[in-house]
């Protein structure tokens, strides 16, 4: 079996077999695409791919835990997924500031995260921890708490709360990283590669708590072994190209020795 808090170098297929069933609490899964020309990102039919992964997956984790899998809008359609896990969600995180421009159809301004629970319902969803700001006016929303169905309806559970609002199914709040990003590894790693920290924080902080096992079967540089490192969870991570491996550890070794840099 795998040790816990250690980046592997190898093929994910392979190295999930050596994880033993049901011991993990939530998988961050930001695999290939399959749009890209890097030789990673080759992939015949990404539908399949994803299928064969979520098939995996589904063994490996603990009833009632998750599983975020990222990718294009079509990334899981056209597979049957449902006699292996439970797909709660589909997130949309919004990037208005992509600079393609379609000339014979509409620019993709967005990636895709598919939010599954193994059974029907999720074991862990902290919600205090992933409040963000309301953004309609206060005064408005007070008013609209005061008719029937919020007051003494089924809808009573929508109230304003001092903390915050529950960020939904399209995150927009997330930044994309540019080369100016002071978290950006390389150039290499923009946009294809690595995802802001914040984005990898608030699943890892909605869907596991202190000391569960965190599974990234795709490390690229990082990201998500870092966070779980800040938030105390314990983390395996397995990646294919050593100079990613490389790139990952350092990382690693700067947040043991800053603990309390921010994300």
């Amino acid at each position: 079996m795998l040790e816990r808090n250690t980046i592997y170098c190898g093929n994910t297929f392979t190295l999930l077999n050596k994880i033993e069933d049901a011991s993990v609490d939530l998988i961050v899964c930001d695999g290939p695409y399959g749009v890209t020309n890097e030789p990673w990102d080759q992939i015949p039919s990404i539908q399949e791919f994803n299928l064969a992964l979520i098939e995996k997956f589904a063994q490996k984790l603990k009833e009632g835990c998750a599983l975020y899998l990222f990718g294009k809008p079509d990334c899981i359609d056209f597979i049957d997924y449902r006699k292996f896990l439970n797909l709660r969600s589909k997130i949309v995180w919004y990037q208005p500031s992509r600079l393609a421009q379609g000339r014979i159809s509409y620019t993709n301004n967005y990636d895709i995260i598919c939010y599954f629970v193994k059974g029907e319902r999720p074991k862990c969803y902290n919600l205090d921890a992933i409040r963000i700001s309301q953004l309609v006016e206060l005064e408005h929303r007070l008013r609209c708490e005061n008719v029937p169905s919020v007051t003494n309806g089924k809808f009573g559970r929508t109230k304003y709360n001092p903390k915050g609002k529950n960020p939904g199914d399209v995150w927009g709040d997330i930044k994309q990283l540019t080369y100016k990003s002071k978290e950006l590894v390389s150039r290499k790693a923009l946009n294809t590669i690595q995802k802001p920290e914040k984005l990898i924080e608030r699943i890892v902080l909605a869907s596991s708590s202190p000391g569960d096992l965190v599974l990234d079967p795709f490390v690229g540089v990082g990201t998500c072994p870092v966070v779980c490192k800040r938030h105390q969870r314990d983390f395996i991570g397995f990646e294919i190209q050593p100079d990613f491996v490389k790139a990952a550890s350092q990382r690693l070794h700067e947040c043991h020795n800053n603990p309390d840099l921010p994300l």
